[in-house]
């Protein structure tokens, strides 16, 4: 049996004190995540620092845009329909997630460390283009959430820093929306995904922001699909363009969910889904 030291500070002064303190050790939020890479012996943390008490990282605020703070769960951000109507790509990603007791437990921030490339909940925020506020007793710094995944499994956070609120900026006037999933059964994790924001002028789209997942190492946003799509008007043969430039531009493996191969026009078809979908 692996053993480790489960430790509960109640504010985030103390949880700073004892990551310092303590070699090796890891913060913890839902654990869904590294508690089964403990039971497959994928890492061995001397303690684990849970930040569950931290009552000021569960809040959800909405002025200006949107604060959220990085021990929301799942569960809480789908129960939050202001949210969803000024951000209704976040209901979009969250609803597709896991099963309801995973969703209890799992927070926004864990989504976001974890760092996997089938995020749904990193997806979302990645088109939403969030920013993130990383806490140290050295102070805070804003990252942007593209420049915070540094691929599978790696972020930017420093050895005492923790993400302790996602901050989104004012949606657009007149937009749309749409995420795309294909896991093999309910509930799985993504063979691939695409989140999509539009926002619209007339028949044109005037912004573009898509993000696929699965489809690289990292969440990855499609620039050059963007790029294309900007102040056009959208065609049949605009999105076969589209198309072509993302499964040029995607870089999937091969594994037991899918083929390289198979990503790649499942991606093709999630994009002309969401183009045709939201454009008429």
């Amino acid at each position: 049996m692996i053993r480790f030291r489960y430790l509960r500070p109640q504010t985030i002064e103390e949880a700073w004190k004892l990551k310092n303190e303590i070699a090796d050790s890891s913060f913890i939020a839902g654990g869904t995540d590294i508690l089964v890479k403990i039971k497959n012996n994928e890492v061995r943390p001397s303690a684990l620092i849970s930040l569950r008490l931290l009552q000021e990282l569960k809040k959800i605020g909405l002025q200006n845009g949107a604060r959220i703070g990085s021990l929301v769960t799942i569960t809480s951000l789908l129960a939050n329909e202001p949210l969803h109507e000024k951000y209704p790509l976040l209901k979009e990603a969250a609803k597709n997630m896991a099963c309801v007791q995973i969703r209890n437990v799992a927070t926004v921030g864990g989504n976001l460390c974890n760092a996997s490339p089938s995020a749904d909940i990193a997806l979302a925020l990645l088109t939403l283009e969030a920013t993130l506020r990383l806490s140290s007793p050295q102070g805070d710094r804003l990252v942007p959430v593209d420049e915070f995944f540094k691929g599978e499994g790696k972020i930017c956070l420093s050895q005492n820093e923790i993400l302790t609120e996602i901050i989104l900026g004012p949606p657009p006037l007149r937009f749309r929306v749409a995420f795309l999933k294909k896991g093999r059964v309910k509930m799985d994790l993504a063979v691939v995904s695409l989140a999509c924001l539009f926002e619209i002028e007339g028949k044109k789209c005037h912004k573009a922001r898509i993000s696929a997942g699965s489809a690289a190492p990292r969440p990855l946003r499609l620039r050059m699909v963007e790029e294309l799509l900007e102040g056009e008007v959208i065609t049949k043969r605009l999105i076969s363009e589209a198309q072509k430039i993302a499964q040029k531009n995607i870089q999937p493996i091969s594994d037991i969910r899918g083929s390289e191969e198979y990503r790649r026009e499942l991606i093709s078809v999630f994009l002309k889904r969401a183009l045709e979908q939201l454009f008429d």
